[in-house]
Formats: C-alpha cells, sequence, structure tokens
C-alpha cells in the first residue's frame, strides 16, 4: 500500500507545477492554500455524516470512498506544504507501542513547554 502512497505523493507534486487548467490538483494548487483547506474541511464533514449513516445501518461502501477523498485531499494540502505521506508514516510508526494516553500527555507537555520558550 505504501506503494500507491509514494504513487501519489509524485503525481501530486508533478501536477503541484502543472498548470491549472490541465488537472483538478493543479487547479487547487493555483487556488492556494485556503482552497485546499476548504476542501479538506468539505470532505471530513462529509466522512462525519457518512460513518453516521454506516452506524444506523447504510452500506459502508459511502463512508470508505469518503475517507479515500478525505486522505486524497489531505495529501493535496501536504503537498502543497512540501509534506508527503511518509513525513505522517514517521509519526504513527514513532507512536507505535506507545498508550494514547501517555502519548497524548508526552504532546502536551512538550507543545507546553514550546509555549514557554
Amino acid at each position: 500500500m505504501n506503494d500507491i502512497l509514494t504513487a501519489l505523493d509524485q503525481t501530486l507534486a508533478e501536477r503541484k507545477s502543472a498548470p491549472a487548467e490541465s488537472s483538478y490538483v493543479a487547479s487547487l494548487h493555483a487556488e492556494g492554500l485556503n482552497k485546499i483547506l476548504e476542501k479538506v474541511g468539505e470532505e471530513a464533514t462529509e466522512v462525519i455524516l457518512a460513518a453516521k449513516d454506516a452506524r444506523d445501518g447504510a452500506n459502508t461502501d459511502a463512508l470508505v470512498n469518503e475517507v479515500a477523498d478525505l486522505w486524497f485531499h489531505t495529501l493535496v494540502m501536504l503537498s502543497h506544504l512540501e509534506l508527503g505521506h511518509a513525513d505522517v508514516l514517521k509519526v504513527l510508526a514513532a507512536r507505535m507501542g506507545t498508550s494514547g494516553l501517555a502519548e497524548k500527555a508526552a504532546r502536551k507537555g512538550h507543545n507546553a513547554a514550546s509555549d514557554d520558550a
């Protein structure tokens, strides 16, 4: 699966500098970060609604499709900011084997320390 994410990162990077009329991704990059963030927000809302529908017995295909849309637009956002999926996977890998509560507490302590600096 990492191959898919790597290929997608490469495609997003290529389309970042393409003419806006050449692709959807190029048009998002041309419109700028605020437009990309708007799309991420829209997709997040659609995921929430699809999850509620799935909980209520609806087909889960819609939920999976909405999550794919959210991941895609999040990857576009990362690309726009010169980041990629590997940056996120590094953080997730570092968190593996750590209690979620302990990890969250450590982040709060780290954020508080950086706020004091």
